[in-house]
């Protein structure tokens, strides 16, 4: 990738934490974040990751659905 389209990519990212509201609802503790973020890694690398990411692309998409 390159840097150009890297750094697109990062700042697509953190829009993702803000409109998510974790920065508001972990007063910005990045330590909290990535605590968060950590388990969710490890719930990808479990047994229930297809359960969880068909939840959480469900739940995605209708936040993403503009009403």
């Amino acid at each position: 990738m390159h840097r150009r389209e890297r750094t697109r990519h990062l700042i697509e990212l953190g829009g993702l934490v803000q409109k998510a509201g974790l920065v508001e609802l972990t007063d910005d503790d990045r330590a909290v974040m990535l605590g968060a973020f950590l388990v969710v890694a490890g719930k990808l690398q479990g047994e229930e990751r297809e359960q969880a990411l068909t939840v959480w692309r469900r739940r995605g998409a209708r936040a993403f659905d503009p009403k």
